[in-house]
């Protein structure tokens, strides 16, 4: 009954607080920064070998209970910098609470994921979560998690934290199709989603090269169009990986692009495509076929397109629970669907293509609205300048746009005209930029020495930085009424020139820059922004995910990390 009054007088202070979020670094931090964060008397209590969580029993909870704890009593984390902070007196903590309001609420977008956490200075045997969700607690159950160190193993003592995100949508996206990524580096990624209180993975699981999903009503697609029979996602994989996302708060969206990127549906349906296995920019012709080498469009002016795609769809939707279906619609090429006869037909009698896109979005949209899902597209089914649909058979009620071109400009179009948005500026966002062209036969790599070598190459270079990424503002320019409108961001990696081996250099820990851009921002409470300290913390938790089990690069020499602040532009302590 005392524990119980002593959170509520934790709470009492979270809510006279709620405002505060301090720039203060704490010989201790957790990544992403939480809202509200306060140690009035920074000091560490001893953990006890016996220690215990004590939860409500839930399907997805108890199972990440029982990791975390596992995690809490055998990680034995070493910071770089040994805390400056001297142990309590009092008795090892025995337990920690965990209560939660709602524990039926299922992970779906717009979940609470806000908890309180409080561990306690006075000799309390106990420290405490309250969440109105089991996905709250989950998160909560993170942030302990990066608040106990060394061997013995301790926790940091008196910490009262409020906690919860600005954005409700905060993602990955990686393509599965250029490059196979095997079961086990999936689950990886979002293992470390979860660290970083990131709870989307956007499967782009399909595109020209490769089609690896198995669907059963046509085995076909991935029987003849995966790369091989080992590089394929059966049923069972797939629900392993949404499994696991669920206990670790991270729901999985996939994606099947198309009618563009479809050109491995071809392998076994060459009838439904357009321009497949054609070279991507035949000689002599200024228009290519495609962005990139690996052609193939859906032809919409085909029955038999339509036979294949619902079955597609419905499948897909039958092993993926989550609300969202990304139905991709980007880049459709002009010069691929004429190509084919019975395109040229249809523009012959008075048709366009923007007409053909749309007679597309016609057929397939309502399939996916009956089966009870929201569609997400890319913004170039609207904003493209070749072919696009008219606004109004994409009603905001029904429909997302994800936008990756023109940073905030096209956010801007797309908010004002009613749409949700999830950002993902290539400016910004993209991780697999700066990495050069991966075509052959290039000779813009064969120029004389001294040649201004721009971008290397690279259509979106440069490189993006961490810091790049975290001082991204994803509503800038829009008004206080347009802003909300705007549910997120993801990170993305397109895989022309990564794979497994490079997964986790790739994305981390640039993900986790935005991750606390998205959570709590990238602003201290003044208003400025708090890129100069957030390096250090940034440098630690980088450190901390390579010993979890991550392979994140390194962003600094690890003397800067040692010497901190003496690697900023401008001499600063942040201490």
């Amino acid at each position: 009954m005392r524990g119980e009054k002593t959170f509520s007088f934790f709470l009492l202070l979270f809510f006279i607080l709620i405002s505060q979020t301090t720039a203060t670094n704490y010989p201790i931090n957790v990544w992403p920064k939480p809202t509200t964060f306060l140690w009035p008397n920074p000091k560490s209590i001893f953990l006890s070998s016996n220690f215990t969580i004590s939860h409500p029993y839930h399907r997805y909870l108890t199972p990440a209970v029982d990791r975390y704890r596992h995690l809490i009593l055998s990680e034995h984390h070493r910071p770089i910098i040994t805390p400056a902070i001297n142990l309590t007196s009092s008795i090892p903590l025995q337990s920690l609470v965990i209560s939660v309001s709602d524990v039926s609420s299922p992970l779906a977008h717009g979940v609470n994921e806000s908890y309180s956490l409080s561990t306690p200075s006075d000799g309390s045997a106990s420290a405490y979560i309250s969440a109105e969700t089991v996905w709250g607690a989950m998160r909560g159950l993170e942030t302990f998690s990066q608040l106990v160190y060394g061997n013995p193993t301790r926790v940091s003592a008196g910490v009262y934290i409020h906690d919860l995100p600005i954005f409700t949508h905060r993602g990955v996206m990686l393509d599965t199709s250029r490059n196979f990524y095997g079961v086990d580096h999936l689950l990886r990624l979002i293992k470390a989603m979860s660290m970083n209180k990131l709870n989307v993975f956007h499967w782009h699981i399909t595109d020209s090269h490769s089609f690896p999903l198995v669907i059963p009503s046509e085995p076909e697609l991935a029987g003849k169009g995966a790369y091989s029979n080992e590089m394929m996602y059966s049923p069972a994989d797939v629900q392993k990986i949404v499994e696991y996302g669920m206990e670790h708060g991270v729901r999985v969206l996939p994606e099947i692009d198309m009618p563009a990127h479809t050109g491995s549906w071809a392998e076994a349906y060459p009838e439904i495509v357009t321009c497949a296995n054609m070279f991507w920019w035949p000689a002599g012709s200024s228009p290519a076929l495609a962005a990139e080498p690996g052609t193939g469009q859906l032809n919409p002016s085909i029955p038999k397109t339509y036979e294949v795609v619902k079955n597609v769809i419905q499948d897909t939707i039958a092993m993926f629970p989550d609300s969202l279906f990304h139905g991709g619609a980007d880049e459709i090429n002009s010069d691929c669907w004429n190509t084919d006869l019975s395109v040229q037909k249809f523009v012959a009698s008075n048709g366009t293509l923007s007409q053909l896109l749309e007679k597309f979005i016609n057929n397939t949209l309502p399939e996916i609205l009956s089966l009870n899902r929201t569609v997400v597209y890319w913004e170039d089914v609207i904003l493209s300048g070749n072919v696009k649909v008219n606004p109004s058979l994409l009603p905001p009620q029904n429909v997302i746009m994800q936008t990756w071109n023109n940073g905030p400009n096209n956010t801007k179009q797309l908010v004002t005209s009613g749409y949700r948005v999830i950002v993902s500026s290539a400016d910004y966002y993209y991780l697999d930029c700066g990495h050069g062209s991966f075509v052959g036969n290039d000779s813009r790599y064969d120029q004389p020495p001294g040649t201004d070598q721009g971008n290397g190459g690279s259509w979106c270079g440069p490189f993006k930085t961490w810091e790049t990424i975290y001082n991204y503002d994803i509503t800038y320019g829009l008004t206080d009424e347009e802003a909300p409108l705007v549910i997120g961001g993801e990170v993305a990696l397109w895989s022309e020139q990564a794979d497994s081996t490079v997964m986790d250099s790739r994305i981390w820990p640039r993900a986790s820059a935005m991750a606390e851009a998205l959570w709590s921002g990238n602003r201290d409470e003044t208003g400025m922004k708090r890129y100069a300290e957030a390096t250090d913390r940034l440098n630690e938790w980088r450190y901390r995910m390579v010993s979890r089990g991550i392979g994140a690069e390194p962003i600094q020499p690890l003397w800067c990390l040692k010497n901190p602040g003496m690697c900023n532009t401008v001499h600063s302590f942040t201490s």
